[in-house]
């Protein structure tokens, strides 16, 4: 077992870095968390969805048991967070406009049915789907209702998490870091997204992670507009995904993702934006009438395999990033992760490797 005192520094202040961070405070730690703002948080732009219903794609096994564990935490996690607000759905539809999307959504349903057998995810016609959404399109082929697949706002949870840690005795540092070494404490947390491979890379260590573009719209409810949907809709139109995730004055529609051109592309793209909102409006028209308040861009880091790298790079430093585009849906099942390394008992690792 690994020898660890009690103070801890974390390089990141998104969802992963705070919700690490507030972990070690509540386990006693002294934790330090030095943020470079929200300009190159991954958190800062997302759709904020919690499920693994919507997230499992055949071949993708490791990432859906991950994503499962994850949102069997996210109740907890929301309870610690103590604010209600953050919570924007509880359930989710996952809907096809055409019949062969409709197709691709029964393959990957029956993939998550494989992996987890009480999957609450009941198959309906476009009709029914209506019933929910009253303000869905006409026509739609059909889908899923997939209970307890909810959405969190994003900005909201990262407000609330900096200010539970605060409570906790965390501190929050408003500055970058070129070098973890050099950081006090007995343990140094890399959770910097997409930067910390050239953190590693200081520290000596080699972390394969690489940068995921996706495009995100928020559109605002004006008073002559349908309410936002209740639901987290997830959809494909044409072969396209597109979600359409609720918040208090309207939704965020998303995402576009492909490879990124460098750590600083993060200006949205013309041809991503008009396919979102064209897809947004042809699924639920009633968005037609929102105003587009926000587009912005951000990059996600990617693992080669899509599984999550959380572990030690040497006796004081680990880190945990390449979470892609499921980094707040597996924010508490990391900070649980980063718990069990810094106490030496790294048991999620062997229940993954017993999976496999």
């Amino acid at each position: 077992m690994i020898h660890v005192g009690r103070e801890l520094s974390v390089v990141g202040g998104g969802a992963i870095g705070l919700a690490c961070a507030l972990a070690a405070a509540d386990a006693g730690w002294t934790t330090t968390v030095y943020d470079a703002g929200s300009a190159s948080r991954a958190a800062h732009v997302a759709g904020g969805m919690l499920g693994c219903f919507g997230e499992g794609q055949p071949g993708e096994r490791r990432i859906l048991d991950i994503s499962a564990q994850s949102a069997a935490l996210w109740p907890d996690f929301l309870t610690r967070l103590g604010d209600p607000t953050v919570r924007t759905a509880t359930d989710s539809i996952l809907l096809a406009a055409s019949a062969t999307d409709l197709a691709y959504l029964d393959d990957q349903v029956g993939f998550v049915r494989d992996r987890i057998p009480g999957a609450r995810l009941a198959r309906s016609t476009g009709a029914q789907l209506r019933r929910c959404e009253t303000a869905l399109a006409r026509g739609l082929a059909g889908g899923y209702l997939a209970e307890g697949e909810g959405a969190v706002d994003n900005r909201l949870l990262v407000a609330a998490l900096e200010e539970r840690l605060g409570e906790a005795g965390g501190r929050i540092v408003r500055a970058g870091v070129d070098d973890p070494t050099e950081l006090p404490g007995d343990q140094i947390l890399i959770a910097a997204g997409l930067g910390s491979a050239a953190l590693a890379a200081v520290a000596g260590a080699d972390i394969s992670v690489h940068g995921e573009k996706g495009e995100i719209l928020r559109l605002r409810r004006t008073r002559w507009s349908v309410p936002p949907p209740k639901h987290v809709i997830r959809g494909r139109r044409h072969g396209r995904p597109i979600y359409l995730v609720p918040r208090a004055d309207g939704v965020v529609v998303g995402a576009t993702q492909y490879e990124a051109a460098g750590s600083d592309d993060r200006v949205p793209q013309a041809g991503g934006v008009a396919d979102l909102l064209a897809d947004a409006i042809a699924v639920m028209p009633g968005l037609s009438t929102y105003e587009l308040a926000e587009a912005g861009a951000g990059i996600r880091p990617s693992s080669p395999d899509g599984v999550p790298v959380v572990q030690r790079i040497d006796d004081r430093i680990l880190v945990a990033t390449g979470h892609g585009r499921n980094g707040i849906a597996l924010s508490p099942w990391t900070a649980a992760r980063v718990m069990d390394v810094l106490a030496g008992e790294p048991r999620e690792s062997r229940k993954l490797r017993e999976s496999e």
